[in-house]
């Protein structure tokens, strides 16, 4: 099971405004008539229980969405970009690969969330004609789509987590409660990936139940594959804890019980405040009297079942008792451990795309152009004299006037900024 995939996302490019005229036959003047560029596609990310892993992902890791059309004649429009639609399983985070801030979890079926919106079309010349400009020989480009690299991650949704030492029984169990066909040896590490089942108690009790791979000591530290076992249980909200009760293996069940508890609060606190009921299997196989001494040890802490996922033995009271305690668990459905970032997107995009600014030569003029210049204007009176000192500081601190000696601006020169011309000079 493919559950962790990087990839990288490039949102559609909005198409360029265009250049044009009017040329009706009684418009003997004609006048700017270049249409607006279509938007860009946008990428959006689409939880569905129809996936179960990643593998979408393991192959293709880069995705575009599709550009904006140009503007057209006669004021057209271009066509927008279609958005791309990535479909993920259930219980897929989405993380920012360069921080690794989680930005998204999706607990729902068929919830979307759009990771990477298309630029915007640029604007026609049509747009730029004014009282100083009455043919606008410029339109403005597209803006870039948004770009990010992410890691997803899969979380098991599972209502119910078989946690344990490797070779207690979580397999066969899985595979006597539900439908699920696990690999059964008598070896430890069996299952490398957790086994998903629906558990059907009767026609009105039912819930999700996952075979969490073995744990062994040093899983918080990574041991084994202990990491990657222990993060599939953050999402369980009943954790079934499954105990060799028969001591064949020569192993002191009380003393694993409490190695694993150990390795889920080294892991995160959280994990072992989970509500806990204890399955001492095999217990049709012992013979040492190990079920009371456990049973005397933690009667007041857990509940206790003695089972056997061989003979089906104390499995439907396991299975009730296990039930009762999901409805008493509810609130706590599927919450991450982890924190989500929700303004994490907003403020890494404000970073970039919306502030950039465009420059044109028009009839021996220089254009500056765009919204961060909008913003600016917005915010000045240039009937004042200490607004236009500030006006020409703020264009100077946007490096305006760098730009245009690159363009080759001498002094003299016209300079338009939205409906104001002037005069350059050093």
């Amino acid at each position: 099971m493919i559950d962790f995939a990087k990839i990288s996302l490039k949102a559609g490019d909005g198409g360029n405004g265009a250049v044009a005229w009017r040329r009706e036959k009684y418009e003997p003047t004609g006048g700017p008539a270049g249409g607006d560029g279509g938007d860009g596609g946008s990428i959006i990310i689409k939880a569905t229980r129809n996936l179960s892993t990643l593998d979408d992902f393991k192959y293709k890791t880069k995705y575009k969405a599709e550009n904006g059309e140009p503007g057209g004649k006669s004021k057209k429009f271009g066509k927008k970009g279609e958005n791309l639609i990535l479909k993920v399983p259930v219980g897929t985070i989405l993380r920012e690969a360069e921080t690794n801030t989680i930005i998204k979890d999706f607990k729902i079926d068929n919830e979307e969330f759009v990771i990477a919106k298309g630029g915007k079309g640029g604007r026609g010349n049509v747009h730029f004609k004014n009282s100083i400009r009455q043919a606008p020989r410029f339109a403005e480009n597209g803006k870039k789509g948004q770009e990010i690299d992410l890691v997803m991650e899969l979380k098991v949704l599972a209502d119910v987590g078989l946690v344990g030492l490797p070779n207690v029984g979580k397999s066969t169990l899985i595979s006597v409660i539900t439908s699920a066909k696990p690999k059964i040896a008598n070896y430890h590490f069996t299952t490398l990936d957790p086994n998903l089942g629906v558990v059907n108690i009767d026609n009105e009790r039912s819930f999700i139940v996952a075979d969490i791979p073995g744990l062994i000591e040093g899983a918080n530290e990574g041991q084994g594959l202990g990491h990657d076992f222990l993060k599939h249980i953050e999402r369980c909200r009943v954790l079934v804890h499954l105990v060799d009760i028969s001591g064949i293996e020569g192993r002191d069940p009380i003393a694993d019980f409490r190695l694993i508890n150990e390795e889920l609060k080294l892991y995160n606190d959280k994990l072992s405040e989970k509500p806990m009921i204890v399955a001492l299997n095999k217990s049709d196989l012992d013979f040492n009297e190990n079920a009371s001494k456990f049973i005397e040890e933690f009667k007041d802490e857990y509940q206790i079942f003695k089972i056997s996922a061989a003979t089906t033995d104390g499995i439907k009271n396991l299975l009730d008792a296990t039930y009762d305690l999901l409805l008493e668990s509810e609130e706590f459905q599927y919450d991450l451990i982890e924190n989500i970032d929700e303004n994490f997107l907003e403020e890494f995009y404000n970073k970039e795309i919306e502030y950039d600014l465009q420059f044109a030569k028009d009839n021996e003029i220089f254009v500056v152009f765009g919204k961060r210049i909008d913003n600016l204007l917005e915010r000045v009176n240039l009937e004042d004299y200490d607004s236009r000192m500030y006006f020409e500081s703020k264009l100077r601190e946007m490096e305006v006037f760098d730009k245009l000696k690159e363009m080759g601006i001498e002094e003299g020169d016209s300079v338009a900024v939205g409906d104001i011309v002037f005069e350059y000079y050093e």
